[in-house]
């Protein structure tokens, strides 16, 4: 059953006034867990102040699907119970993009490689430097967390699909030199994550994360961003 609650001050840049609200573009992010501290690490970092979509902030590695997702190249696929649950909302294919996509944008803006060594062929475009590593995306690494629509009055709207992995996962926990869209990276305590500036959808999934490897069975929200309200379900 849907519930409703009131929806937060949007971080990010409103659409002008009369102006029709925008198509979410279809996105996905990482929550990369680390395991071997005393206690579990979320992989976080911080978005430069030039960008007009949560400047400043600090958030899990992601962004939206690019076309060449679609045919790129994967060591290792989805579950089966992954798979089931993204065919539920999306295509087949689009739900492995979206996979791809978070694999992809954690490389792009963390300088790291949820992946497994496999000879691939070479790539262009931003897939390309996979190739160059010889390696291919893990896909049986991630889990569904969560998913969520941003609200109609921003001039950027996603529609996100928040997956989870295990750092074990990683081929090094090293960052890519050169590599890495985000200010900085941060291996940080969950109780730490919660107090750095956050958009208040990061802030929500960091809680869902932990909530998530405490009872591995528990429902994954599906949060729709309204003009006042904010509309629950579940995938």
């Amino acid at each position: 059953m849907s519930q409703t609650a009131p929806v937060r001050r949007p971080e990010g840049r409103l659409r002008a006034e009369g102006s029709r609200a925008v198509k979410p573009r279809n996105a996905a992010t990482l929550i990369i867990v680390r395991r071997d501290r005393k206690t579990p690490q979320v992989l976080m970092g911080k978005r430069n102040s030039g960008h007009d979509f949560m400047p400043d902030l600090w958030v899990f590695p992601g962004g939206r699907i690019d076309r060449s997702d679609f045919r790129a190249p994967f060591a290792t696929d989805l579950t089966p119970d992954v798979a089931a649950r993204f065919e539920a909302h999306v295509p087949k294919a689009r739900g492995r993009a979206l996979a791809l996509a978070a694999v992809r944008e954690t490389f792009e803006e963390a300088g790291l490689l949820l992946a497994k060594k496999a000879p691939v062929r070479p790539l262009a475009g931003p897939w390309r430097e996979f190739a160059a590593h010889g390696a291919a995306p893990d896909l049986e690494a991630l889990d569904i967390v969560a998913r969520a629509i941003t609200p109609p009055m921003l001039a950027k709207r996603f529609d996100t699909w928040f997956l989870m992995a295990d750092a074990e996962r990683l081929v090094s926990l090293d960052r890519e030199p050169d590599c890495g869209e985000l200010e900085e990276i941060a291996w940080v305590d969950f109780d730490d994550a919660i107090a750095l500036p956050l958009p208040a959808v990061t802030r929500t999934m960091i809680g869902e994360a932990v909530s998530r490897m405490a009872d591995p069975s528990r429902p994954r929200p599906f949060m729709r961003f309204g003009s006042a309200r904010t509309k629950f379900s579940h995938l």
